[in-house]
């Protein structure tokens, strides 16, 4: 397959949105191309990620994770998976297989950590990006924290403190 054919999925990733098509490239082009027979694993639950995986096509299951429903879950062409470990140490919370032949990037942080050391356009990009995820999971969390101290009356020791700092303090 040409280059291209593995730029074009990551081009509609969010987390590339903003990137240079030179980055794009040369991202691409360090990644690892991998097929995945039917069945075969591509993340397990709790295991260290040291990558992550965008299907180009072919599409895949997630059978276990956290809200995990019945069915399995459809995991189509285009999906990013283990976006945090091409960045950082982390575990993978989904365990998901190949439902058919399956070819895909596989972006290792190692590759990751290089270019950004090459180029540091691309490490403010990413700081930029997980930055701005984590100022949304706090603003949902205050949101939360709101809604429970507005129907929850906390205890007299506890008024005046948000919910998420009322709790114990573990350092």
């Amino acid at each position: 397959m040409a280059i291209d054919a593995f730029v074009k999925p990551l081009l509609k990733l969010e987390i590339f949105q903003g990137l240079k098509p030179l980055q794009i490239t040369e991202i691409a082009r360090r990644a690892y191309r991998v097929v995945y027979k039917p069945g075969d694993l591509i993340l397990q639950e709790n295991e260290d990620g040291d990558s992550a995986i965008v299907i180009v096509s072919g599409d895949a299951v997630r059978i276990a994770g956290p809200a995990m429903g019945d069915p399995a879950e459809n995991i189509p062409a285009g999906s990013l998976l283990g976006e945090m470990a091409m960045l950082i140490e982390t575990r993978h919370s989904s365990t998901i297989i190949a439902r058919g032949p399956v070819r895909a990037l596989r972006i290792m942080r190692e590759e990751v950590h290089a270019q950004m050391a090459e180029d540091s356009d691309l490490a403010d990009h990413f700081l930029r990006r997980i930055t701005a995820r984590l100022s949304n999971v706090l603003d949902e969390l205050r949101a939360i924290d709101d809604t429970l101290a507005a129907d929850v009356p906390l205890p007299p020791s506890t008024a005046g403190q948000s919910v998420l700092s009322a709790g114990p303090h573990l350092h």
